[in-house]
């Protein structure tokens, strides 16, 4: 069963209680005919293949340290900074530290 999104101004943990590191969780908190916002938990070592999504996101960290590979390089992400990436930009994660990111995606119509 999918859990709900959260409604227009409802309040959503981001962080909070404990977090289960033993494996890679992602929770989509809200969805719109324009946007989705999901939350990643990744545990230390936990690597997503590179990929790449239709439209433009971004990656907030907001606990720990992921390594992105986007446009040929390599950028550690530590908690208070985020990235900005463009449609169909081809881009993998690793987890350097057990982490919680916010994904924000731009949905584009017909995918």
């Amino acid at each position: 069963m999918a859990l709900p999104h959260a409604a227009s101004g409802e309040l959503i943990e981001l962080i909070g209680g404990e977090q289960d590191w033993s494996h890679f969780s992602a929770i989509a908190l809200a969805k719109t005919d324009e946007i989705e916002l999901v939350r990643l938990t990744l545990p230390k070592g936990k690597v997503l293949p590179e990929h790449h999504v239709p439209g433009e996101i971004t990656l907030q960290c907001l606990l720990g340290v992921v390594v992105l590979d986007a446009h040929e390089r390599s950028v550690s992400l530590r908690a208070g900074q985020m990235v900005h990436l463009s449609g169909g930009q081809l881009h993998a994660l690793r987890a350097e530290q057990d982490s919680v990111l916010l994904l924000t995606m731009l949905l584009v119509k017909g995918y």
